[in-house]
């Protein structure tokens, strides 16, 4: 049977966004290697990475600051005549978590790998929080507009027909202020000036209501 068609159904959107302070900064720390015999190149990278690791290990702490390795890579280098004449690899270190004065300082001790890349973004607990704060704003913002829409052609109430939740965040982070064109010695136990920025969560909740 031919079904009916659908009437006095009305699509609509709403959203709602909270901007927070970043609170999980990442700090990558990495070093690279080049010579003729792999094998030594590798003993190489590995011996610069254990003594980093070492000595953040140090200062690690659950949640506030976490250490792990990062990308390792070992790789043929050619000359002209197509033949292998050395090889070249780097590995890294990454240090992440909410404790910045903790994290910069120790990036600013490491010596055997050189700072990488800075970034920052919003822990698990900070995006959970935030962002059930922008559902609610959503939520209240498409009832209201789904009564006044209901209102508007004349009716007295409306149910809910179908919805969709969709969260993202935007995020704007400065540069980093640090001293990453300045020998390795000058800062020297020197810790790394930075500087988080916010994001913005952002829950969408679009859908259909039936006007009564």
């Amino acid at each position: 049977m031919p079904r009916e068609p659908v009437q006095n159904v009305a699509q609509l959107s709403a959203s709602g966004s909270v901007e927070v302070q970043q609170d999980l900064l990442s700090i990558s720390m990495n070093t690279t290697r080049d010579g003729t015999d792999a094998g030594t190149v590798q003993s190489q990278l590995k011996q610069a990475l254990d003594s980093a690791l070492a000595q953040a290990k140090q200062a690690a702490a659950p949640g506030q600051m976490e250490v792990r390795t990062g990308n390792f890579s070992l790789y043929p280098r050619y000359g002209k005549d197509g033949k292998i004449n050395g090889w070249q690899g780097s590995t890294e270190l990454v240090l992440e978590g909410k404790d910045f004065p903790r994290i910069t300082s120790t990036a600013g001790k490491i010596q055997t790998l050189t700072l990488g890349n800075v970034a920052f973004a919003l822990s698990r607990e900070q995006r959970a929080r935030v962002e059930s704060e922008a559902q609610t704003l959503a939520i209240e913002r498409f009832r209201a507009k789904a009564g006044e829409i209901a209102k508007g052609f004349g009716f007295g109430s409306y149910t809910l027909r179908e919805v969709a939740v969709t969260a993202s965040d935007q995020g704007y982070t400065p540069r980093p202020r640090m001293m990453a064109t300045q020998a390795k010695a000058e800062m020297s136990d020197a810790p790394v000036s930075v500087e988080a920025g916010k994001s913005t969560v952002l829950v969408s909740v679009s859908g259909s209501v039936q006007m009564k």
